[in-house]
């Protein structure tokens, strides 16, 4: 191969590529004894006529530099937290090894499991980023104080808040909590909150500081002080939003194309002085390197990742839930009934293949809203339902829900001791529930009843891996896809630079294929 380093102008399309993929070197392209080529050399470019050029663009400078230093982060990616533990200790701890920010997948894990995981990642990462979810309950308010409690006690500095519809008192408490001074007399603010969003409306309370009514309420019961409530008129609720388009999980499947710009004017035409300093970052379909450009094309401070995370080493699925996210193609996602939201008719973004969770759920839930309580279905539904979903009587199924609530938030059973139809919806919700644990223990005689949380990004990503080293489940580690992501996002920022200029690239050029590489 020759190389602008041996003074030799790059001309094949393999050279070319090797030019630009050495983001933190400039390339020209020129005319020279009347050929067109590309070199990085500075002497080479002097001997001849520059016909255009692309500056250097290492991964880092993708993105807003604060998210970096505000996170203590080398790059503008994340991995979002994927519930039920998914986003696993393990995978939290890879990346933050390698510079990047996790978040654990904390929703819908025991509050006492919660706990654990915090306390061993506190320890095992010190002076190092890492994240801890923090999902709105508003049927279990229970769980997320236990989680705030969990963060403050442990120290957490961050947390991923996502499906808030509006500001709670124990997101407010995280935040609020961490507001102090420095020793020359400065605001300090050490619980940084990213809050993930796919509304304007829902972005908007957290551009601006907490509702003083709730502070004043948190100052009464006696968990922030009055110097914190002071120092919280200062500073809006989160330091990051995250615009959550088409993604795995819960999802209201806003294209990102128009959510992100949307969530940047709103932040921009705020009169606050605190929302200025607000970044906008991208979530949800963000599968490809190409993905990841067009989201820091649009402005994203940061990109977070989710779905494609799900198939790593590190990631708490079964092999088998591996396998069937590894084939998955980017239309073989659908909507489901959530667990968490059940009673309001929230939905979630499943895997369709290989499953038939989707539609099993969306029974459950037609059978909810059709009937006051489970003394109310037909005998030959609930006949139906026992023996295909459940598996057992309806009976021996609450039993279970009395168990686990009365660990978890004894309120919910004296909801459902006032109310048929909460008690039909916490038996439904087992079924709901209890599915995902079945996708992530591997249980083979439920793979039907898989619930696995996807968006299309697992499609692309596949597609865009497909013959390379990285088809290979083996070989798929979080951190080593987080570099593939970042250079091959800045990679194609590089080439779509030329294209604006007018260069017309060999096809092969125009996309980034992973190859084995050494941390950047």
């Amino acid at each position: 191969m020759t190389t602008a380093r041996t003074g030799v102008l790059a001309a094949t399309a393999d050279d070319v590529t090797a030019l630009l993929l050495d983001v933190r070197r400039p390339c020209w392209f020129v005319r020279s004894d009347g050929r067109i080529g590309a070199t990085s050399d500075p002497a080479v470019a002097a001997r001849a006529q520059v016909l255009t050029a692309v500056a250097p663009l290492p991964p880092e400078l993708l993105g807003d530099r604060q998210f970096q230093l505000a996170h203590g982060v080398r790059a503008g990616y994340a991995a979002g937290a994927m519930a039920n533990g998914i986003a696993a200790p393990a995978m939290v701890v890879a990346m933050a090894n390698a510079g990047y920010l996790a978040s654990y997948g904390a929703a819908g894990v025991t509050p006492a499991a919660v706990d654990a995981a915090l306390g061993e990642l506190a320890k095992t990462l010190v002076g190092k980023p890492f994240a801890c979810n923090l999902i709105h309950s508003p049927t279990e308010p229970a769980l997320e104080r236990a989680i705030v409690d969990s963060c403050l006690r442990h120290e957490v500095r961050c947390v991923e808040a996502s499906a808030f519809m509006g500001l709670t008192a124990e997101v407010v408490r995280y935040r609020v909590a961490g507001l102090g001074v420095d020793r020359h007399g400065q605001l300090e603010v050490r619980n940084r909150l990213i809050a993930k969003v796919s509304r304007v409306e829902v972005a908007e309370p957290f551009l601006r500081p907490p509702p003083a009514a709730l502070v004043r309420s948190l100052v009464a019961a006696g968990v922030v002080t009055a110097t914190q409530a002071r120092l919280a008129e200062q500073v809006p609720m989160a330091d990051d939003i995250t615009a959550e388009a088409d993604s795995g999980g819960h999802t209201d499947r806003r294209p990102l194309l128009v959510l992100l710009p949307e969530l940047i004017a709103a932040r921009d035409r705020s009169t606050l002085p605190a929302a200025a300093a607000v970044r906008i970052g991208a979530a949800g379909g963000i599968g490809t390197p190409a993905a990841a450009a067009a989201a820091f094309a649009l402005g994203a401070a940061y990109v977070v990742t989710g779905s494609i995370n799900q198939a790593t080493r590190e990631a708490a699925q079964c092999e088998t839930t591996k396998q069937l996210l590894a084939k998955a193609d980017f239309a073989d996602c659908t909507m489901a009934p959530s667990s968490d939201m059940f009673e309001l008719g929230v939905q979630v973004q499943v895997l369709r293949r290989g499953t038939m969770f989707a539609s099993r759920a969306q029974r459950l839930y037609d059978t909810y809203r059709a009937y006051a309580g489970i003394d109310d279905i037909p005998a030959d539904l609930r006949a139906d339902l026992e023996a295909t979903l459940f598996r057992r009587p309806l009976e021996v199924v609450w039993q279970d829900c009395v168990t686990y609530f009365t660990e978890r938030d004894p309120a919910q059973l004296v909801g459902a001791a006032e109310d048929p139809k909460r008690k039909m919806a916490l038996v439904f919700r087992w079924y709901l529930g209890l599915s995902s644990g079945w996708s992530i223990r591997g249980e083979a005689d439920r793979v039907t009843d898989y619930q696995v949380w996807c968006g299309p990004a697992m499609g692309g990503f596949n597609n865009w891996v497909a013959g390379t080293y990285l088809a290979a489940l083996s070989n798929r580690q979080v951190a080593d896809i987080a570099d593939q992501m970042m250079l091959g996002a800045a990679y194609l920022t590089r080439v779509a630079q030329l294209r604006t200029a007018g260069v017309r690239l060999p096809a092969d050029c125009m996309r980034f294929v992973p190859r084995p590489m050494p941390r950047l």
